[in-house]
């Protein structure tokens, strides 16, 4: 039985599991996925800009976010479910391009011109590449915050954190933000 999900724009199917409880699964039209991808991009653009730092391997994890999407087909509550999902997967999917070890052994020749690229995305103030820099565990967070206007507590589910947790790593992200771009910059 397929019915229409009209928060999400996407269609749904259900299905029976061997326990009899009925479940429901996204199934994306190419049109229902062009709409998300649409919806979306940016954003997951955004965050994966934040953790990788470079369009090349940007594009590569949006596009593996996206990828994750259609292999998965989750289903959604509504646009805002849609949307945590995909900023949670493609700072998962970031996280581990980070850490694999091919990544490490990347000589830095090949990356000459990362600030020339840069440079269409970075604000004026330098506020955009400062919290770039910022520590792992910040940099989400603060993009979440003050980029997609989530509010703490929101976050914290978004990132399954306790809200303590994303209320003092935005207190300290502050400070580090503060330093690096001079006292006056918040007055």
């Amino acid at each position: 039985m397929a019915e229409i999900f009209s928060g999400a724009g996407v269609m749904t199917q259900n299905y029976m599991s061997g326990n009899s409880d009925t479940k429901t699964k996204t199934s994306l039209g190419t049109s229902e996925m062009s709409a998300l991808y649409t919806r979306h991009m940016k954003t997951v653009y955004r965050v994966c800009f934040a953790y990788m730092k470079n369009e090349a391997d940007t594009e590569d994890a949006v596009s593996d976010t996206f990828m994750k999407l259609i292999q998965s087909a989750p289903y959604f509550e509504s646009e805002e479910h849609e949307k945590a999902w995909l900023i949670r997967t493609a700072s998962n999917v970031c996280k581990n391009v980070l850490k694999h070890w091919r990544r490490k052994l990347e000589p830095l020749e090949n990356h000459e011109n990362i600030a020339d690229n840069r440079a269409v995305l970075i604000e004026p103030n330098g506020v955009l590449e400062a919290v770039t820099e910022l520590p792992e565990k910040y940099k989400t967070v603060v993009y979440l915050f003050y980029y997609e206007g989530y509010t703490g507590e929101e976050i914290s589910k978004i990132l399954k954190r306790p809200h303590s947790t994303v209320r003092n790593q935005l207190r300290d992200a502050r400070k580090i933000l503060k330093t690096k771009l001079g006292g006056d910059f918040f007055e």
